[in-house]
């Protein structure tokens, strides 16, 4: 039970500082009354626990999944396995995220008014599905690369600063009708799902491999779930604008 109420105190001390900055231009700038305080309390119970018991299973089931499978795999020696692995977990985790699909949809129904894609229910719901399976695919890329870059050691500095390179470069190419989408990916992608499984999954395959350190080669596949979504999706309008 204690631990319960730790858990609860640590969770609004958390949320105190929105509640407090919220409050202060509710009252002191906007000087406006409350109307509906009982609603209000509740939501803000609802995101209480919500954010609570969501801390406590990412303690519970997701990081010790992830860390579990990654050792599990790199003791069997597979190196297809674990490849297999890596991709299906970034596609898997991806290509149901709800901004993901939110933000697809937007941009396919925003491509069609502005005339770059042909207008209609049925084109801009192949444009939807094909920029997430893209995105998805993008990221299972991204964990297939920061795989290798923990079995091999290599530096993660110079691979970040090649992706944005050829950012840079793809940008100066991609239809402008695509590239703040492309940027905006990158950023839909890291949810609250991918992002524990996949620090799970790299710090436990850091943790197993000899003569790697989890704190230096653990992190860093998160960068690269956001570097590679914008690398696919800016070829992407490159293709679709031909």
């Amino acid at each position: 039970m204690r631990a319960i109420f730790d858990l609860l105190g640590s969770t609004a001390r958390d949320l105190a500082p929105i509640l407090i900055i919220v409050g202060f231009f509710q009252f002191a700038v906007l000087r406006q009354p409350i109307t509906n305080p009982a609603e209000l309390a509740t939501g803000f119970l609802f995101v209480l626990l919500g954010l609570a018991i969501f801390i406590r299973g990412l303690e519970m089931a997701l990081f010790p999944l992830g860390e579990a499978l990654a050792n599990a795999l790199a003791r069997r020696g597979s190196l297809s396995l674990l490849m297999i692995f890596a991709f299906g977990l970034g596609f898997g985790t991806t290509i149901a995220e709800p901004a993901l699909i939110a933000v697809s949809d937007e941009a396919a129904a925003v491509m069609a008014n502005a005339g770059f894609i042909d207008e209609g229910e049925a084109s801009t719901s192949r444009i939807a599905r094909a920029l997430r399976l893209t995105v998805a695919t993008s990221v299972g890329v991204s964990l297939l690369l920061g795989v290798l870059r923990i079995l091999k050691g290599w530096p993660i500095q110079w691979l970040i600063i090649s992706g944005y390179v050829l950012v840079v470069a793809l940008t100066t190419i991609a239809p402008k009708a695509i590239i703040g989408i492309a940027y905006d990916s990158g950023g839909v992608t890291t949810s609250t799902i991918t992002v524990p499984l996949v620090t799970a999954l790299g710090v436990g395959l850091a943790s197993v491999i000899k003569g790697r350190n989890p704190m230096i080669d653990g992190f860093g596949l998160i960068a690269f779930a956001s570097l590679m979504p914008i690398i696919f999706v800016l070829i992407f309008g490159v293709v679709i604008s031909l």
